[in-house]
């Protein structure tokens, strides 16, 4: 069987390994492989942070070995579609050619969460998604999440640099061609494509105006190849400067919800639901870029997410 390396993790094919893309993880005892040398490089917080920002779902370089195979995870959760949504219908895969609608975003104001957000996790995770992506120099990954009802999947831009071919895996664990719709770099966002036959509801967003230092959050998203991850825990600062993407430093939620290779492109969501961030970067303590979360998480604002994503589309 052929292997490959995706973020921390690595799986065999598609093809082979009907597992693939949800990761194995392991006992107590477990050790993790080296990481590639691909995750030295990343955007670096400003100061006084001292600790190095990685990509959590930057393509990982070739020849990460593999671990010997263990009890399998899976972590699954069944729900009812997201009710609502946004107008539009696609006018045509085979053309590509789609009605573009403004992406909806929530006029509810402020989200005060309840103490139990399991209702928001089993609603919001049928939209997000697994990106797998195959380059010339080898395989990486990261999440998404759908925006509207014409198959348009929003990630990272730095999730599908130099991709070659582009599949995302569903909740449901269909496996799904993709293709590049258009990036930008600066604002590290990407938009995918899929037909909108198959594409799940979309998520609705919020805006950045309602978000407040202590709003409890949960990140969705594969972190280290766990598809249907979900995380919790608050915004703890709204303009933190970062480097993001190729565009210089920007401003950033913070938040302290885990966040690890693999989790970049997928939503960060208020107690609603609503998405109210695009999950990015991660400060780590090794300035090799080595370690996992720790508790310091990075998001691109929502506003800004929409913004860059209606720019693709249109």
């Amino acid at each position: 069987m052929s292997q490959s390396s995706t973020g921390y993790g690595s799986v065999g094919s598609p093809e082979d390994d009907p597992r693939y893309g949800l990761g194995e993880p392991r006992g107590p005892d477990f050790q993790s492989a080296p990481p590639p040398q691909g995750w030295a490089s990343g955007p670096v917080p400003s100061a006084p942070w001292t600790a190095p920002v990685v990509l959590p779902g930057r393509p990982a370089a070739p020849g990460a070995r593999r671990g010997r195979p263990a009890r399998l995870l899976v972590a699954a959760v069944l729900a009812a579609a997201l009710a609502g949504g946004l107008a539009g219908a696609a006018a045509g895969w085979a053309t590509g050619d789609r009605a573009a609608a403004p992406l909806a975003q929530s006029t509810a104001g402020p989200a005060n969460g309840p103490g139990d957000l399991s209702d928001v996790a089993a609603r919001v995770q049928p939209s997000v998604v697994s990106v797998e992506v195959r380059t010339g120099s080898g395989r990486g990954g990261g999440s998404g999440f759908v925006i509207d009802r014409s198959g348009h999947i929003l990630t990272n831009a730095h999730v599908v640099e130099g991709a070659g071919q582009v599949d995302v895996v569903l909740s449901d664990r269909r496996r799904l061609s993709a293709r590049v719709l258009g990036a930008l770099p600066d604002q590290d966002l990407a938009v995918l494509s899929i037909s909108p036959s198959d594409s799940p509801s979309p998520l609705v967003f919020g805006r950045s105006a309602d978000v407040r230092v202590g709003d409890p959050v949960m990140a969705l998203g594969s972190p280290l190849g766990l598809a249907g991850t979900v995380t919790g825990g608050i915004v703890s600062a709204l303009d933190r400067e970062v480097r993001l993407g190729d565009g210089g430093r920007r401003t950033a939620l913070q938040t302290d919800a885990s966040i690890n290779p693999g989790n970049s492109g997928g939503p960060l969501v208020n107690a609603r639901g609503e998405v109210v961030g695009v999950n990015t970067a991660i400060a780590t303590l090794s300035r090799g870029g080595g370690g996992g979360s720790i508790g310091i998480g990075f998001a691109i604002p929502v506003d800004r997410a929409v913004d860059g994503a209606e720019r693709i589309i249109r």
